[in-house]
């Protein structure tokens, strides 16, 4: 890829977007970004004004639906199609491995190539059937891949998040030997260069054994766990960002221990579920 052409990101800041999912785009933002994209619009590092998030600040994890963060909490989590949380520091989560939930068909219906497929079949995570997995096994679906969820990345600064969580980096463990480690750092490198020259920070999301490997070789500036305790994985974490990394445990015999080895935890509901809803559960230290 090419270094930062002067002027790149004033004009993609100035691009508008109807819709950041793959199945609810129109044609015209997915070209305009992936144009840019394949110009060279991204540095070869990260700014080192891209602003981080407060260590030890409370997190919130609203997936599920997004609603006015409980007192305390100052760093919040929502998906790309929500708003970002007026006067929280925002992350914006975007599948980046793996299809989304209910666009499995389009991606099969509008780019069978960049799924990948096993005996004639796609291969979906045996955890969450309703995901495919991406096909990032070669260096021309890799950069075609990036240009897709590239617009999902942009869409996010577009609406004023600071920073992107990228999540499903593993998924080459659930590949059956398809997909490699280097397969998705190198897809990874891509989104993250996108994001820092849009001026967000990336976080980290699963694979923490291989942490520093990640770090150095996407440039992720801070981590956002599940069941790290839970897991016995949260030092994996700190021993790279430090006190940047954000958890989220979905048991409660284990928030003590994550309160304990990281920045900041949480307890959610595993449907994270908005404030309000049956099965709610929030619990920060």
């Amino acid at each position: 890829m090419v270094l930062l052409e002067v002027g790149c990101r004033a004009r993609l800041a100035r691009r508008k977007f109807s819709g950041v999912r793959m199945g609810h785009m129109t044609r015209a933002p997915i070209l305009a970004v992936a144009a840019l994209l394949l110009a060279g619009c991204v540095p070869a590092s990260p700014d080192p004004g891209i602003p981080l998030p407060p260590v030890g600040a409370g997190l919130d994890y609203q997936l599920g639906g997004a609603y006015d963060p409980p007192p305390g909490v100052s760093v919040v989590v929502r998906d790309s199609t929500a708003e970002p949380a007026p006067g929280a520091y925002s992350v914006c989560y975007v599948n980046g491995f793996q299809t989304q939930p209910g666009e499995g068909e389009h991606w099969l219906s509008e780019h069978p190539d960049l799924v990948l497929h096993a005996d004639g079949e796609p291969v979906a995570d045996p955890d969450w059937p309703d995901e495919y997995l991406l096909d990032t096994s070669t260096e021309e679906k890799r950069m075609a891949i990036a240009a897709l969820l590239g617009t999902v990345v942009a869409s996010c600064a577009i609406s004023g998040f600071d920073a992107v969580e990228l999540d499903n980096l593993d998924s080459y463990t659930r590949s059956g030997g398809a997909l490699t480690f280097d397969d998705n750092l190198d897809l990874a490198a891509r989104y993250a260069r996108v994001a820092h020259d849009l001026g967000m920070a990336v976080a980290q999301k699963n694979a923490a054994a291989d942490s520093a490997r990640l770090r150095a070789g996407a440039g992720f500036d801070l981590a956002i766990a599940e069941d790290c305790a839970r897991y016995a994985e949260c030092d994996a974490y700190t021993a790279v960002y430090g006190e940047l990394v954000f958890d989220v445990e979905y048991s409660r015999e284990h928030l003590a221990a994550a309160c304990a080895a990281v920045g900041s935890a949480v307890l959610r509901d595993r449907d994270l579920v908005p404030a309000g809803s049956p099965g709610y559960v929030f619990e920060g230290c």
